[in-house]
């Protein structure tokens, strides 16, 4: 999946002689969390939290001290090594991104022009949605040996009890000598299917048999 399919096309930015105090209304009225900063060409120069904002505003305690900050310009404040994707990047690309830097927000620049926004609330979105969680199905893992064509032998069984599989993720298991498939499929009683998986000779680890 491209980060073009995901993105918000209509950003909503401030240039950088706006004000904190513009933000601020931004960012209330519009119910947002990050606000790009633009030049007068779309440019991308910077970018500003909710964060920011409540570090740069007066404490609550103080609130009618130093009003005069308020009015200080956006280019006072904002990040300026902004962290940027291409649309025709990877959604799996962007995640590291996030998961890498720990930012909120990732603005998408094509031929130097800010041209879409996604959130750390589109990637979870997208997971959820890439899994098949949110419809209605059940989700099985099996241990297998981490060797060649495990995967393949577990969906063919699927395949042979027509059992739909709707997402397939692989992880490890704490002895390297092993992995863990987790399937979501298309079945709201997985039962039957776990009692085939085990009578193939496979460890089925969730959902868990009565002991």
């Amino acid at each position: 999946m491209l980060i073009n399919q995901i993105m918000k096309e209509n950003v909503i930015t401030l240039e950088e002689d706006a004000t904190i105090k513009d933000a601020m209304q931004t960012i209330e009225l519009r119910q947002i969390r990050h606000i790009p900063i633009v030049n007068k060409s779309n440019q991308l120069v910077g970018i500003i939290s909710d964060r920011d904002i409540r570090d740069a505003s007066p404490s609550i305690f103080h609130s009618t001290d130093h009003l005069e900050d308020f009015l200080k310009p956006l280019s006072s404040i904002m990040a300026r090594n902004v962290i940027t994707a291409h649309p025709l990047d990877f959604v799996a690309e962007a995640s590291i991104l996030f998961y890498e830097h720990h930012i909120g927000c990732l603005p998408i620049v094509q031929d130097n022009q800010l041209v879409g926004i996604i959130t750390e609330t589109d990637i979870l979105h997208t997971l959820v949605q890439l899994m098949g969680a949110h419809q209605p199905s059940s989700h099985i893992e099996v241990k297998v040996e981490n060797i060649t064509g495990k995967l393949a032998d577990i969906a063919s069984i699927f395949k042979e009890r027509k059992v739909p599989i709707t997402s397939v993720l692989v992880y490890p298991y704490p002895d390297p000598q092993f992995k863990v498939l987790a399937f979501r499929v298309q079945t709201i009683d997985p039962r039957r299917i776990i009692r085939e998986i085990e009578k193939s000779g496979y460890h089925v680890i969730w959902p868990k048999g009565p002991e």
